[in-house]
């Protein structure tokens, strides 16, 4: 069974957030779940987080079928941040098989209460190193990400783009509470994200 690790976002993603009914969803089926709820979320760090990462990326189980991570928000550019660290002849910790993306800001984003994650860095070296298989997914509405900032980022990364109409920042708040596209990703990761509707 895969091991998923689902990296929230500012706020985090308590009920009725996609990721809190995916980690339901999963653990039903025998996953082993992870769900790190990261140091205050509603007023994050990009070096704590960091730190954070790096903690549970070392208790990653080795000998599962597949490592899958799924982010949502700052989430999606703590990984990045993260990936972007990764060098080349370091020790490393356990790559994970893919990797999903889900409403990552664009660079002009700003929040007063979010720090150090704009502009993200765009290293598709990286995002290789982290993950052999990564994709973005984001809302054609999102208010923190436009489809242009979106485009860009996954050209940089050379990653695959799934765009949602009317998915605005795909959280609890635009109606993504249960998403079974992205349950069906887990299984399979040529599945298409489309909306929850």
């Amino acid at each position: 069974m895969p091991y998923v690790l689902l990296l929230h976002g500012h706020m985090g993603a308590p009920p009725p957030h996609w990721q809190s009914w995916l980690a339901h969803e999963l653990a039903e089926t025998g996953c082993v779940v992870e769900v790190p709820q990261l140091s205050e979320p509603d007023r994050p760090r990009l070096d704590l987080w960091l730190a954070e990462l790096a903690h549970h990326l070392e208790a990653v189980p080795a000998d599962d079928d597949e490592r899958i991570v799924l982010a949502h928000s700052c989430g999606a550019l703590l990984w990045l941040h993260h990936a972007a660290r990764l060098v080349d002849g370091e020790r490393q910790p356990l790559r994970f098989d893919r990797a999903m993306l889900v409403s990552p800001p664009g660079p002009r984003w700003h929040h007063p209460d979010v720090h150090g994650f704009t502009p993200a860095p765009l290293d598709p070296a990286g995002v290789r190193r982290a993950a052999g298989w990564t994709q973005l997914v984001a809302g054609d509405d999102d208010a923190a990400c436009s489809v242009d900032e979106a485009v860009d980022m996954a050209s940089a990364l050379k990653v695959d783009l799934d765009i949602i109409p009317g998915g605005a920042h795909l959280d609890g708040h635009a109606g993504y509470g249960p998403w079974p596209a992205v349950r069906d990703w887990v299984a399979d990761r040529h599945t298409r994200m489309v909306t929850n509707r």
